[in-house]
């Protein structure tokens, strides 16, 4: 038996060469633009071989709203022609084009607040975030209120649900991180707080509702490390400022003797004094 070794050669990738009679063609691609009018049609770029006697022209686009925009027009020949017909006139971005945001499904399009009053918002049946409520879960709180006979829900939160919400409101206004939590003191943290109304089931460890009426963050779910200087302990330290001496705007300390004169019919000195220090 001879050498099995590789008999075949892989099949090599030649770059299309740039046909001149095609690349000359600047004026005739232009032409081809009838789409717009010609103003709206800048310089030429460059030409790009796409492959044998096939090149495609582009020129800048000046269409207001199309910055970074261009126009591309590829034209082709026969073999021995030397006449040069158009493909494809088409208007593609470049590399720094302005271009509108990816198509989102509505689901995913949707932001906080953008329910407003009158607004449906159905849950598809498939959503994760929920269970159905005859389903055990690891919430105890949950499962006392879906085994209720007549009263339970038809579904309840989820362990996926639970850790989403949770998640995302610890990582919000209302978690340790948010500004005023950074700027309250240490030891201001709503966990301490006489106003800290923790919520039930699994969520308790973590997070309570704020029912302090001068709070920011009052009927809001906060985290138990979050914080705001109107905790319920939070006391003021009256520190001891200098009072400054108030400069005197009279002088008392020189009397001066002033002579009173006596209306008619007044008391003689040398009549004895009346009671009460009357004279």
């Amino acid at each position: 038996m001879g050498n099995n070794g590789r008999v075949t050669r892989p099949a090599s990738t030649r770059a299309a060469r740039l046909d001149q009679v095609c690349a000359a063609a600047v004026e005739v691609a232009r032409d081809a633009i009838t789409e717009v009018e010609s103003s709206d049609v800048g310089d030429h770029l460059r030409a790009v071989a796409e492959g044998d006697r096939v090149v495609t022209h582009y020129f800048e686009c000046l269409l207001a709203g199309y910055r970074g925009w261009r126009w591309a027009v590829t034209v082709t020949r026969v073999p021995r022609s030397r006449h040069v017909t158009i493909c494809e006139t088409v208007l593609l971005p470049g590399s720094d084009a302005l271009l509108a945001p990816g198509w989102l499904p509505w689901q995913e399009r949707l932001k906080p607040g953008d329910l407003g009053p009158g607004d449906l918002l159905p849950t598809p049946p498939d959503d994760e975030r929920l269970a159905p409520g005859y389903l055990l879960s690891d919430d105890p709180a949950v499962e006392e209120v879906s085994w209720e006979l007549g009263l339970g829900r038809p579904r309840v939160p989820s362990r996926e649900g639970r850790t989403e919400a949770a998640q995302r409101w610890y990582d919000g206004d209302h978690g340790p991180s948010a500004p005023i939590s950074v700027a309250a003191p240490a030891a201001a943290r709503c966990g301490t707080c006489g106003f800290y109304l923790p919520l039930a089931g699994a969520l308790r460890q973590s997070f309570g509702a704020c029912g302090n009426f001068y709070a920011p963050d009052d009927g809001r779910v906060v985290s138990a490390d979050h914080g705001c200087g109107a905790h319920s302990e939070a006391l003021i330290e009256a520190g001891e400022s200098p009072v400054d001496e108030v400069p005197a705007v009279y002088d008392d300390s020189a009397v001066e003797a002033v002579t009173v004169s006596r209306a008619p019919g007044s008391v003689e000195s040398a009549e004895p004094a009346e009671p009460y220090g009357h004279s």
